[in-house]
């Protein structure tokens, strides 16, 4: 086996755990701290001319201050399409139209739903260490392979155990995000 093949296998495990820690950072921007963010309406579609649309993309979502949302959409016809849209999401918001923009009060936080967000925040990280641990097995295979067809078997355990610190590194990566996302969702 070739040092290339062995590099080949680090690199693809890697770049799917790199893939993993972005996808737990862009789940946790999604729930909501208590602060106002434009990001909490990401993943809301409306029905633009009969084509399912995000959000951000029929319309500017800014955030005031830090108990706003406003969504200023492109055109007025949009406004009740947003407004049923943000209704039916179901996100715990009461949109008010005033005929030109969306007002959205963000309500504080209760301590029940803070501690219902911090296990949605860490359901999050589970499906995320999950995730590394499937790239770590799937590369410790593709190392098994290598040594049945003819790599020196201490050079397997020395690629083993490179995996492992790889996957040891990005796990603590996991739950260092956890770890500030929950400290941001319980600081009231």
């Amino acid at each position: 086996m070739t040092q290339e093949e062995i590099q080949f296998t680090f690199d693809t495990m890697e770049e799917q755990m790199e893939k993993a820690i972005s996808h737990l950072e862009a789940e946790l921007q999604k729930v909501r701290a208590g602060r106002a963010n434009p990001q909490m309406l990401d993943g809301l579609f409306v029905d633009y001319y009969g084509a399912r649309t995000p959000l951000a993309n029929v319309s500017n979502i800014n955030t005031p201050d830090a108990r706003t949302i406003v969504i200023q959409p492109w055109e007025k016809a949009m406004l009740p399409v947003i407004e049923k849209a943000v209704q039916a999401a179901n996100l715990g918001f009461n949109p008010q139209n005033d005929g030109i923009i969306i007002r959205i009060a963000v309500p504080p936080l209760t301590e029940e739903r803070r501690k219902d967000l911090v296990k949605k925040a860490r359901a999050e990280a589970e499906h995320c260490k999950v995730t590394l641990r499937t790239s770590r097995k799937d590369a410790n295979e593709e190392i098994k392979k290598f040594v049945k067809k003819g790599m020196p078997e201490d050079m397997g355990k020395s690629a083993e155990e490179k995996i492992q610190k790889l996957t040891d590194a990005y796990s603590i990566k996991a739950d260092k995000h956890i770890e500030v996302k929950e400290k941001e969702i319980m600081t009231v």
